[in-house]
């Protein structure tokens, strides 16, 4: 997967796990709040990664 890629792929789903969280809060169920907090972690790692890449890349041009 590329650096780009990834990087958009993780936004994408550190912004759908940020909606899942508020759901949840909004709705008082923790266990979506967990959820969406997991995957909206899951997604800020994968941006880093990315970026990462990115940079490394940059680096070795």
């Amino acid at each position: 997967m590329g650096d780009r890629t990834q990087r958009v792929k993780g936004k994408a789903e550190e912004t759908k796990g940020r909606a899942k969280r508020k759901t949840g809060e909004a709705t008082g169920r923790p266990g979506t709040v967990a959820r969406g907090a997991a995957e909206e972690a899951k997604g800020k790692a994968k941006n880093a990664a990315g970026k990462a890449s990115s940079a490394f890349k940059k680096s070795t041009r």
